[in-house]
Order: structure tokens, then C-alpha cells, then sequence
């Protein structure tokens, strides 16, 4: 998806273009490409979703879905980490899961890349959570840092290997540290 310069898109254009890789989220108008997830980033999320959902989806609690496009609020957005309530998941008219989801997600997970702005990442996430997400997380590799941001609160920071990171209220029994999150990282011989 390629944006000539000075035009603004629609939404409704943007869905006409044929989708790339690396994906384009869809921003003010704008089109995004997402960087092209690094050795650290692509362990983590490899990681992170199979560990949500083996409590949650198994629960029925909850389904945890990589690179799955949202769209809502005006914008389209392809978090790294996706999670929606059993209670929200879109489906189709056979009661399978539906290909589209056009709504923000339960709990957004972001893993920052080396070369992307933090910045635009948080504004991200501050979108979702101002359109019914209930929990955010930045999670740093390089610095080994977590930023949580529950809704309607200050964030909160953690980088102690043992520090418990919060996770939304529908996601009850699912227990994840700092230390679980970075140790995916270490290569054992």
C-alpha cells in the first residue's frame, strides 16, 4: 500500500489497496508501514500469544491472536499482540471466527522494534484504550522494560525480573513476570 505524499486517505480508500508486506496500519489519514519485526521482537510474540491463550482461550475466557488487523475509531491498526474477551470475539454467520474485526481489542500488546518511535507506539495504544480496551502493554526488549497501561490509569513500569505484570480482569489465572517475558530471549545449550 503505497500513499502519494500530500493525499489523505479515507479509510474506505485505503481498504481498496491491495494489502503488503510489511502490513500497513491506516493512521490520521496516513498509511503506516509497521517495521519488520527483528530477532528479539518475533521471539517474544512467538511466545507471548501460545502462552495467553493455553489459560485463556482453553478458558473460554479469551483468544490471543498475532499481527490481527483491528479496525476502529477511524483507524486500522495491526497490533503485535491482540486479545479479545470469548464475550467479544466477531463470528461469522456458521459461528466460525470472523475474518474481520472491526473493533479495538481487549488487551493490546506492542513489542518495540530497534528502529521504531516509541512515541508513535504509546499513541497507539492510548487510541485503544480511549475506544474500550482494557489494558495495554509496551514491552521493551532492548531495555528490558515493561510499560503496562491499565484504562483509565497512570502506566505502570516494570523491569524486576519477578515483578507479576497485570493483565486484564477477564484473563484471571494467567500469571506472567518480567522475568518469563525476557528469559524467552536467552539461547540455552
Amino acid at each position: 500500500m503505497v500513499q502519494t505524499p500530500n493525499k489523505i486517505l479515507t479509510l474506505q480508500e485505503f481498504f481498496t489497496l491491495p494489502e503488503t508486506k510489511p502490513y500497513c496500519e491506516y493512521i490520521d489519514g496516513k498509511i503506516i508501514p509497521k517495521p519488520m519485526p527483528q530477532g528479539k521482537h518475533s521471539t517474544i510474540q512467538g511466545e507471548l500469544f501460545p502462552t495467553i491463550n493455553s489459560v485463556v482461550k482453553v478458558q473460554k475466557m479469551g483468544w490471543a491472536f498475532p499481527e490481527l488487523r483491528c479496525t476502529f475509531a477511524g483507524r486500522s491498526i495491526i497490533p503485535d499482540v491482540a486479545v479479545f474477551s470469548w464475550a467479544r470475539l466477531p463470528v461469522d454467520e456458521n459461528g466460525d471466527i470472523a475474518n474481520t474485526f472491526a473493533a479495538a481489542p481487549d488487551w493490546i500488546i506492542e513489542i518495540l522494534s530497534p528502529e521504531q518511535s516509541h512515541t508513535k507506539v504509546t499513541k497507539k495504544i492510548l487510541h485503544a484504550l480511549n475506544n474500550r480496551t482494557q489494558m495495554g502493554w509496551l514491552i521493551d526488549p532492548d531495555e528490558r522494560f515493561i510499560a503496562v497501561y491499565p484504562a483509565g490509569q497512570q502506566p505502570l513500569p516494570f523491569e524486576e525480573i519477578e515483578s507479576v505484570l497485570p493483565v486484564p480482569d477477564f484473563c484471571q489465572g494467567l500469571q506472567l513476570t518480567v522475568g518469563n517475558i525476557f528469559g524467552w530471549l536467552k539461547v540455552t545449550t
